[in-house]
């Protein structure tokens, strides 16, 4: 396993995307390192509690982090997508972001009542986003266990939009 702090130093910033005022938090170096990649599904690990039966990936980066969680803890994997992604929807959210609003859509059938999820993603801004996974997942009936972030932009208080969930940033800048 790398080391997680040289893995999170990896990360760099992209000014004006997806457009002016927005600093985007690049994880792509992160994921192109294995032993980076490998450090931070071991962080996620460490900060995780007690063992979920099901994580819940958010689209897109979130995709990437959560199935490697899940592939090496036994785990499956319900995507969080962008909408009209899915050919069966079970259940539809739009929110707000920093820079507009957005839709994210869960598929029928497979988050089953009473499951323990764990929501993971890349980022937490503003918290609009993890928020809409997790109501997503409690919508469909099953419990979220924890959200999970590589970064978290403290600035941008995102904590609050989630209330009482567990919520666990590897790195807040």
């Amino acid at each position: 396993m790398g080391d997680l702090a040289q893995a999170l130093d990896l990360a760099r910033t992209v000014p004006d995307f997806p457009e002016p005022g927005i600093l985007f938090w690049d994880l792509t170096p992160v994921l192109a390192d294995a032993p980076a990649m490998a450090a931070v599904v071991d962080g996620f690990r460490r900060v995780s509690g007690a063992g979920p039966d099901l994580v819940a990936a958010v689209e897109a980066r979130g995709f990437l982090f959560g199935a490697a969680y899940a592939a090496t803890h036994g785990l499956g994997v319900v995507p969080v997508r962008k909408a009209g992604k899915l050919p069966v929807v079970g259940h539809r959210l739009e929110y707000r972001l920093e820079y507009g609003t957005a839709t994210l859509e869960v598929p029928a059938g497979v988050i089953q009542p009473g499951q323990r999820i764990l929501v993971i993603d890349d980022v937490l801004a503003t918290g609009g986003t993890a928020a809409a996974a997790c109501a997503l997942v409690e919508h469909a009936g099953g419990t979220v266990t924890g959200v999970c972030v590589v970064l978290e932009i403290g600035a941008l208080d995102g904590r609050k939009r989630l209330a009482d969930r567990p919520v666990h940033a590897l790195r807040t800048v």
